[in-house]
């Protein structure tokens, strides 16, 4: 018997959207929204008026990473400071700042959000806002 997966639909990822273009909306934060399937690739992305054109590149390399490492991007962040610069070589891994975050369906993960625009935390927290209106 083959084993079945979950995986975000169209739907889903306009739901992520919208739940957190709602939150930095609310905060009055200029941010890119970006949201990915686990394989790294953009599903859809939200660059929010007054938002820094960098910020679009930066939130889906978010995005990326959080979905093919299967963490937060905050972990490897941590790493970094911690001393581990050897891992800013690591290949396909360039959005390591804190923003990025997993979504996690029975312990897998089937892709993620980036966000970019505010401070690392607020950034994250609006990744979470939106990953929580489809959880």
């Amino acid at each position: 018997m083959l084993a079945t997966k979950h995986y975000l639909t169209q739907a889903d990822t306009q739901k992520i959207l919208d739940a957190a273009d709602k939150h930095a909306a609310a905060n009055n934060w200029a941010v890119t929204i970006a949201v990915c399937d686990e394989g790294g690739h953009m599903l859809g992305m939200i660059r929010r008026d007054g938002c820094a054109p960098l910020s679009a590149y930066i939130a889906q390399e978010k995005a990326r990473t959080a979905a093919m490492g299967t963490r937060e991007t905050r972990v490897y962040e941590e790493i970094i400071n911690n001393g581990r610069h050897a891992f800013l070589s690591a290949p396909h891994v360039s959005g390591m700042l804190e923003g990025g975050v997993n979504i996690v369906v029975d312990g897998h993960t089937i892709g993620a959000v980036g966000v970019s625009g505010v401070k690392s935390a607020e950034d994250a927290a609006t990744a979470k806002a939106g990953i929580a209106a489809i959880l």
